[in-house]
């Protein structure tokens, strides 16, 4: 991702020379029948004010440089590289970059009823087919994707990259780790079940799909008011090798 990240250096020195205010471009990548993906680069900074505006369809764009703070009426979320940005169609949202310069997206739109279908394939029905959070963080079973975007980012849209099968497989993908599931292996096992079996917190952490443990411990202690470690040692016994 390093030449992405200098991609978007450069562009934020070329806002800076000429004096610009930041706003957020994008260049269309690919398109099908139902589906659409663009690459997006955000020069906004902490100086420029954050404008509300409506995702006119389903969205689902993997931040691959920089950072800002998403809100929805889902909620709010600071996105970070390799989180999922997760918008539904109607719903308006706020991008902000209060506590830095620029980032770099690729953008997946969906028309409706495509989705909805996807949406089916991934087991969920009716107001399921909605995303119920604004964000997905950095996730194990998503990084193979999360790369393959990166790198046809890179190429501008390089015609070797599958864009529809990266869609599908991001759209049926968050469709079930936004809802608590595995991609792979249908239910999610509950983190108080993970937290007490046998092997380290790291392990179990990645096991789950969380990129690393930062982000499990975060989720962890939001869920159950305690560090893996503590609730361990509070319901559970910890083996010796845990740490």
């Amino acid at each position: 991702m390093g030449k992405i990240a200098a991609a978007l250096q450069e562009a934020l020195k070329r806002r800076r020379e000429r004096g610009e205010a930041g706003r957020a471009v994008g260049r269309s990548i690919a398109a099908g029948q139902g589906w659409s993906v663009s690459d997006v680069t955000c020069t906004s900074g902490p100086q420029d004010r954050s404008f509300e505006e409506r995702h006119t369809r389903p969205t689902i764009a993997i931040v691959l440089a920089g950072s800002f703070q998403y809100r929805s009426p889902l909620g709010r979320g600071f996105m970070a590289p390799g989180s999922l940005l997760l918008g539904n169609a109607g719903h308006c949202y706020e991008c902000g970059h209060r506590h830095g310069e620029g980032d770099r997206c690729v953008a997946f739109y969906f028309q409706p009823d495509y989705f909805e279908r996807l949406a089916a394939d991934a087991g969920a029905r009716g107001a399921n087919q909605r995303f119920p959070v604004p964000r997905l963080p950095p996730l194990r079973p998503l990084a193979a994707l999360v790369a393959r975007a990166g790198v046809g980012a890179i190429g501008g849209g390089t015609p070797g990259v599958p864009w529809e099968e990266v869609g599908v497989r991001l759209a049926v993908g968050a469709v079930k780790l936004a809802a608590g599931l595995s991609w792979h292996d249908g239910a999610l096992p509950s983190h108080a079940e993970l937290a007490t079996e046998a092997g380290r917190v790291i392990d179990v952490a990645l096991d789950s799909g969380f990129g690393d443990i930062s982000n499990f411990n975060r989720a962890f202690r939001t869920e159950f008011g305690a560090s893996p470690r503590a609730y361990r040692q509070r319901y559970g016994t910890a083996p010796p090798n845990a740490r």
